[in-house]
């Protein structure tokens, strides 16, 4: 696979979930942070236009548990008689339950997902799936918000009859935790794996709240699917690259938003990062990544890479 990508920016924002087709280049900030990506491929078929393109008024006060109906997709007698997936699920509800009051055990998570096969890779049982969408996370001792974020995602995305698979990017060291260089490194790993449509860079402590905000790209643009996050008026500084914006009735998160002394006391708060890039984003990216591939391991409800990215110093 030829995989044309100039660069990256290693310094990305807080509260980002973007998603892009292959063939552009996207990017977008909140407050100090700044993020880049550059892909390759096409957006979704014209199937799916006229449904993403729906302005219909949804009641958020009025949500289903995200696994409602999931165990009608049952699986198909026979692969070769697969029909293609519909454009529409049929199990859509629109705005879902989203409580972090329990935290769910793994094993949990797993009983409820029988269709999610090793390294978390999931294709519907009973539907050929129109589009294929990887999910990447950056990630560095984050479990409490990772067990939160997986219960919800997968049966969110088991809606919506992709076929997709989960890429956790995990940091170790004592460098700076750099979520954008993470990001690359995942989607390198990724593209080994699969031709996927779109690639989702996804913050671990947001989860989606509406299971109409469809995890595909855009054909031309990149896409900031959570729109209903945009508190800090992204816009584009460095070459205005247009970016479609999820409407925000559909694009709604809840954020793993646990108070300043939890944060501090617990390994699993949010990690921040800083770097220059104003002065070094022409030439710090995928043209210039170095990593160690430490272990690339399968667990049940995703696939792990575990990377050394070296020691990235902290810029004021």
């Amino acid at each position: 696979m030829k995989i044309s990508i100039p660069l990256f920016v290693s310094w990305l924002m807080q509260g980002l979930i973007l998603s892009c087709p292959w063939h552009c280049t996207c990017w977008s900030f909140r407050q100090n942070t700044i993020f880049i990506l550059i892909l390759y491929r096409g957006g979704p078929s014209n199937v799916f236009r006229g449904f993403l393109d729906s302005h219909q008024v949804l009641d958020y006060s009025k949500t289903h548990d995200v696994y409602t109906n999931l165990s009608l997709f049952t699986q198909a007698p026979s692969e070769e008689a697969m029909p293609y997936c519909s454009a529409q699920s049929p199990i859509f509800v629109g705005p879902l339950t989203i409580t972090f009051r329990v935290l769910p055990s793994e094993r949990m998570i797993i009983k409820k997902n029988p269709f999610v096969q090793s390294g978390g890779r999931y294709r519907p049982p009973h539907c050929l799936a129109r589009y294929k969408s990887a999910i990447l996370v950056a990630y560095k001792n984050q479990e409490k918000y990772l067990h939160h974020l997986l219960y919800y995602i997968h049966p969110f995305l088991q809606r919506q009859q992709l076929s997709y698979s989960i890429y956790l990017i995990q940091q170790v060291g004592n460098g700076t935790f750099n979520r954008a260089k993470l990001l690359n490194v995942g989607v390198r790993e990724a593209l080994k794996d699969e031709d996927w449509d779109c690639l989702l860079l996804h913050d671990v402590d947001l989860v989606p709240e509406n299971d109409y905000n469809l995890y595909v790209c855009d054909e031309y643009y990149p896409k900031h699917i959570a729109s209903a996050m945009d508190k800090f008026q992204y816009t584009i500084q460095l070459a205005g690259m247009k970016i479609v914006r999820t409407s925000p009735h559909l694009g709604r998160y809840k954020v793993m938003d646990y108070n300043e002394e939890t944060e501090t006391q617990e390994p699993w708060g949010r990690p921040t990062s800083r770097h220059n890039t104003r002065k070094t984003w022409k030439d710090d990216g995928m043209n210039s990544l170095e990593f160690k591939l430490l272990s690339r391991t399968k667990h049940p409800l995703y696939t792990n890479i575990t990377v050394d990215i070296g020691y990235v110093p902290p810029f004021s």
